[in-house]
């Protein structure tokens, strides 16, 4: 079984699998660089997470329209390539990027939450890759609730910047996983650089804070498969920042949500 096969299997069943090496080193100089950039030059949806004087978890949306290096990686690096074959997709069609950074310090848990509830995305083959440019030792790392994809189950979102509930979505609250984790089966790694973890956007997950002294820059992009769809849901919703001119029950597509990978294609 080759290492694609072999994280095809673990996603199915887990939700969750996780590829070494995948990304070479000029790819994560790029992305390095392109964080660090983007860190100097936040955008309109940069935003930080935690009490007043305590944020520094911080996250970004969308660099890749404000930055070549982004685009260059969205469009250029395996990446798109990789969640087509992940979500067993014929295509793969980017959605949106996102910057979290915790610095060394950070007390601000990342906190249990699906995906694909924040978004007007609907479908089973949606998925983030989670890459590091830092090493990430598993205590700090993203922790993903196996098979939870397979609940069945929107749960409702929370801001992550003060934990307040998304209104008007009519989702339950999700359980509170931390308080009960013997009752689960929880997964995490140590992640390196090159290193890269793709998930299933119906997943349970969330990650510790980052008391020690490294740094975790991570780049998370988003990606779409043959079944997502554009549909709006009822609520608040974070993703599209803005309204895309889509009708509803359309595939996402246009110079925002470009294909950037095809099945057999050149």
């Amino acid at each position: 079984m080759t290492n694609i096969e072999q994280a095809r299997e673990d996603y199915d069943r887990d939700g969750v699998c996780i590829l070494r090496g995948i990304f070479d080193r000029p790819w994560l100089d790029l992305v390095e660089r392109a964080i660090d950039e983007a860190l100097r030059h936040p955008g309109p949806d940069a935003e930080r997470y935690g009490p007043a004087g305590a944020e520094r978890f911080f996250g970004d949306l969308d660099m890749w329209t404000r930055q070549e290096s982004f685009r260059d990686f969205i469009l250029k690096s395996p990446a798109g390539k990789l969640a087509g074959l992940i979500m067993g997709s014929s295509t793969s069609t980017f959605f949106y990027d996102q910057m979290l950074v915790k610095e060394p310090g950070t007390q601000q848990r990342t906190p249990w939450h699906q995906d694909q509830p924040y978004w007007a995305v609907s479908g089973r083959q949606v998925c983030s890759i989670w890459l590091p440019v830092d090493s990430v030792p598993k205590d700090v790392a993203l922790e993903f609730v196996a098979g939870s994809h397979n609940w069945g189950q929107a749960y409702n979102p929370a801001h992550f910047a003060d934990g307040s509930p998304y209104d008007g979505t009519g989702l339950p609250e999700l359980p509170d996983i931390e308080a009960a984790r013997d009752n689960y089966d929880i997964l995490s790694w140590d992640v390196e650089p090159g290193d890269c973890l793709i998930f299933q956007a119906m997943l349970v997950h969330g990650a510790p804070a980052n008391p020690k002294a490294g740094r975790r820059r991570v780049l998370s992009t988003r990606w779409l498969g043959d079944d997502a769809r554009y549909t709006v849901p009822k609520g608040e919703v974070a993703i599209p920042t803005t309204k895309p001119d889509l009708a509803d029950g359309a595939p996402y597509s246009g110079a925002l949500y470009p294909t950037v990978w095809r099945a057999g294609a050149a």
